[in-house]
């Protein structure tokens, strides 16, 4: 059976007063593992921020400029010596 939005409420409530209660009494961290694993996930987000962030601006500022269409053409040509070698 599902619990009734009474309960529900009151558990979120609870839950509201433990976090309030926790922030007031400046121990967010119950131990030292809390504490690393909190900046671990921080790092990881800031790093995936950051990511993001450098493919806008690679989107923004190289995608229409002139020097990305010369490179994609000299991407097409050939360049170098065949290997003679290589062929039976």
């Amino acid at each position: 059976m599902a619990p009734s939005a009474e309960d529900l409420g009151r558990e979120l409530e609870a839950t509201a007063q433990d976090v309030l209660g926790k922030l007031k009494s400046r121990q967010l961290f119950q131990s030292g593992w809390d504490t690393a694993a909190f900046v671990v996930f921080i790092t990881f987000i800031g790093t995936v921020l950051f990511l993001l962030l450098l493919v806008i601006i690679h989107c923004c500022c190289c995608c229409d400029s002139p020097r990305s269409q010369k490179v994609s053409a000299a991407k097409r040509s050939p360049k170098g010596v065949d290997n003679l070698a290589l062929e039976p």
